[in-house]
């Protein structure tokens, strides 16, 4: 069944990769059998979108005013600005003007170098205002049938009344703290109003703000996600509404799980999906999922340079460069790059250097077809640091710098990353996607790892150990997505096949027992004996090759049964083959998984700013146990029930309030009958609520704020644990606030203030609760200035200097604490 499974899965996997070179040679030919304009503009029409029917430049004071005519109201539009233009883009929309397609007008007003309004692949129309010296300042104001632009020449925001939306600088899509769309939980991009699902979204303006650049500092703002372990803090390891969570998706793609932390120079956003996600990637934990959705080429040229400096030794310094390669903007370009290096809060010799490079290219292959192309490449080292120790209930009272294995202790990671995604039209109700990416890692450390505490004297034990591992990961993404109408009820179908292969192996060898000498944790003398060479871990506990092949097929359709009523039903069916060879007994094992995991979630909106919605949602994951006949156990399952309402206030500031209940069955536990064997019984529930807020109360004061309950427990027995026991690392409160304010006009314009308080419960510290992870509360500041294309800051992170802990790896010897009272300053320029 095995190696059927695997041929199954490559031939799927060249049937979809043949047609894409077809679809690109047919680009032109389809572009050709576009009906003509009218025809086009009474389709689109009949799709709901809206049409924009006249475009017209009024001269208004030191601006001057342009007015987009529509057939009905517009949506909030999506801006970014480049170089010295302006670009407004917005969806659901087509430019039908009686003239033709697109409206040009050179040199409307003095400053004023040029107004283009043009219709873009996938239903929107953008509008470019482009500046002789510099980018304009923009005010849109919405109307019954329209916008009207108001743009004055220069980098000031132009005042405006409690119904305009303001328009900021920045690179790109500026949507603030509380952007509207996510295309997480339905592979589409939705508006987060009529999604059935939890969502959040951390905005790059948040990171900036809050001067943080780790995945696992940001989902601090973000209710029921903490950290869970995180392998001698080399690694971001997190936990989702009580489930582990290893791993983070790059635009819709698995990273490497447990290999490094995830680079956020080249991240427009962070999307924290809810809740079980097998009917879209397949076998997850049902706790939810983190996706980083990365910046994308832009036509307009923009430069960006940001250097930060700080404590610990502190550099770290990114470019972000953009723009088109030929006269006619069909090639453009971005190159996103960084470079860091600190010393750290512990006392390591070894310290930390960072680098990462994601070049990526976008090419228009005609009107019709897009293909974008992307490079990435990590080299991350620093040392392997299992942390502080346990004490009874407690954690030893030693200073936060103090290490307990040896001062040399290292981790490397070394990672490469390809990819690809062509999108094609065919018309303008379907498409065409098809993504691919290569993502291939090699990780390495050495360290004194701790393994027991003699806590009546304080003698670690420790053992020098080095784990050497590799890792391939091809996986492809084929997507149909469909327009259609049934009578009046209007279907989004998508259909979609994803095929995956990874590759993986490594060692672990040790030094032989006894060689490796104790530390006294009060006393700490290091390097009492020279680090062995690695050929004198003579005793290999682990030498393995894995490889598993996985094929999914998922039907989902978000259908608009009322203009208030959605659906979103789906299902998805899976085939996982795992394969996993011990080289050091010669012994193989493998399994075929198969699962069908079906959503569906409801969206009523009995008024414009609210949305009622509640989802059944399924996840799974391969069991590795065997029973006592040797059969591999079945698959864990999730399941969840949620109820929830959404709420847009002013156009600047959502909320939203979600309950929740997720099971995880089967999950293996020890045979009472046959000890060396496990069965299928075990189970953990969570349930709980999510509050969150972001966004813009007035103009200037943003705010980010949320608030968790938790109730994780194991409800069935659990290797020895009763039931009811807690979950390790899963706090039952967290909360967050986090807000800026900017002085909007006169001498102090562009000066800011922010502040926050991010709030842990207190914890069980390991599996068996043998000690506890006390409760904190952190305080952060910020003070920056903004000026034209210029920014500066200065962070204070941990302002109370206050002593906490992020999470236990394992055991009672590998809790990691948080860094003391930090100073972080960052001076940033775009142009």
């Amino acid at each position: 069944m095995g190696v059927r499974l695997q041929r199954l899965v490559w031939l799927a996997g060249w049937l979809a990769l043949v047609p894409m070179t077809a679809r690109a040679e047919t680009a032109l030919s389809l572009v050709e059998a576009v009906p003509p304009s009218g025809q086009a503009a009474d389709l689109e029409l009949a799709q709901g979108l809206t049409q924009i029917t006249g475009v017209r430049v009024e001269a208004e004071g030191e601006g001057l005013r342009l007015v987009l005519d529509a057939t009905r109201a517009l949506g909030e539009p999506t801006t970014s600005v480049v170089g010295n233009a302006l670009v407004v883009e917005i969806a659901n929309a087509v430019l039908a003007l009686p003239e033709g397609e697109d409206f040009e007008q050179f040199g409307p007003a003095e400053g004023i170098a040029l107004v283009a309004v043009t219709n873009e692949p996938g239903n929107r129309v953008r509008v470019a205002i482009t500046g002789s010296d510099g980018p304009p300042a923009v005010d849109v104001s919405a109307g019954a049938a329209g916008l009207v632009l108001g743009i004055v020449p220069g980098l000031s925001l132009a005042a405006g009344d409690d119904d305009t939306i303001r328009i900021g600088v920045t690179g790109e899509g500026d949507e603030g703290y509380a952007p509207r769309s996510s295309s997480a939980a339905t592979r589409t991009d939705t508006p987060l109003r009529d999604t059935p699902r939890t969502i959040q979204i951390i905005p790059e303006g948040v990171l900036a703000d809050q001067g943080i650049t780790r995945v696992t500092d940001a989902v601090r703002n973000v209710s029921g996600v903490v950290q869970d372990g995180g392998f001698g803090s080399t690694t971001d390891q997190l936990n989702i509404r009580g489930f582990f969570t290893d791993g983070i998706f790059v635009d819709g793609f698995r990273g490497s799980a447990g290999s490094g932390f995830a680079e956020t120079a080249n991240v427009e956003r962070i999307e924290v999906l809810r809740g079980p996600a097998s009917i879209l990637f397949g076998n997850t934990e049902p706790g939810g999922i983190i996706n980083l959705v990365t910046k994308r080429p832009l036509a307009e040229p923009f430069y960006g340079l940001d250097i930060q400096a700080g404590s610990y030794g502190l550099i770290r310094s990114t470019v972000d460069l953009t723009g088109p390669l030929n006269d006619d903007r069909t090639i453009l370009y971005r190159l996103n790059a960084a470079y860091e290096r600190a010393d750290g809060f512990r006392a390591f010799d070894q310290g930390i250097n960072r680098f990462f490079a994601a070049p990526s290219f976008a090419f228009r292959l005609g009107d019709a077809t897009t293909l974008d192309v992307d490079f990435t490449y990590r080299y991350d080292e620093r040392p392997f640091d299992r942390g502080l120790l346990a004490i009874g209930r407690g954690i030893v009272d030693t200073p936060l710098s103090r290490i307990f294995g040896e001062p040399d202790d290292v981790n490397r990671v070394q990672e490469y990353g390809a990819g690809y995604r062509l999108e094609h039209e065919f018309s303008d109700s379907w498409q065409v996607r098809n993504q691919f990416r290569l993502l291939s890692t090699d990780s390495f450390d050495y360290r004194a790892e701790p393994l027991r505490l003699n806590e009546a004297n304080g003698i670690l034990t420790r053992n020098f150990r080095s784990n050497d591992d590799r890792s391939e990961v091809y996986s492809l993404q084929t997507d149909v997505l469909g327009n259609f109408f049934t009578g009046s009820v209007e279907h989004n179908l998508l259909i979609g096949l994803d095929l995956r292969r990874q590759t993986s192996g490594g060692t672990q060898r040790r030094l032989p027992g006894g060689l490796t000498p104790d530390i006294d944790i009060f006393n700490p003398v290091y390097n009492v004996v020279e680090r062995p060479p690695l050929s004198a871990l003579t005793n290999e506990v682990r030498n393995n090759s894995d490889r598993t092949n996985a094929l999914g097929l998922l039907v989902q359709d978000q259908i608009q049964i009322l203009d208030n009523l959605i659906a979103v039903v789906g299902g998805r069916f899976d085939l996982v083959s795992q394969y996993s060879r011990n080289n050091r007994t010669g012994t193989d094992s493998g399994q075929d998984v198969t699962a069908f995991t079906p959503t569906v979630g409801v969206v009523y909106q009995p008024i414009e700013p609210i949305s009622l919605y509640a989802n059944v949602a399924r996840s799974f994951q391969p069991n590795f146990g065997t029973d006592v006949n040797d059969n591999f156990l079945p698959p864990e399952r999730g399941t969840q029930y949620e109820v929830g309402v959404q709420a847009a206030i002013n156009d600047r500031l959502t909320a939203s309030l979600a309950a929740y209940t997720i099971t995880k069955t089967n999950l293996a536990t020890t045979d009472p009958d046959n000890p060396d064997f496990t069965i299928p019984i075990a189970e953990q529930r969570s349930r709980g609520i999510d509050l969150n807020l972001a966004g813009e109360i007035l103009p200037g004061w943003n705010v980010i704020a949320s608030y968790g309950y938790i109730d994780a427990a194991y409800t069935e027995e659990y290797f020895g644990l009763p039931p009811g026991s807690r979950v390790q690392n899963v706090p039952n409160h967290t909360a967050s606030l986090w807000s800026t304010y900017e002085i909007q006009s006169g001498d102090l314009q562009g000066l800011g203030f922010g502040a926050g308080v991010f709030y842990i419960g207190n914890r069980a510290g390991d599996f068996s609760d043998t000690f506890d992870l006390p409760s904190y509360l952190r305080t952060d500041a910020a003070l920056f200035y903004r000026r034209n294309n210029w920014r500066a800051a200065i962070n204070v992170q941990n302002l109370f200097d206050v002593r906490y802990f992020k999470a236990n790896n394992f055991g009672r010897v590998a809790i990691e604490p948080g860094a003391p009272l930090s100073i972080v300053g960052s001076v940033s320029v775009n142009f």
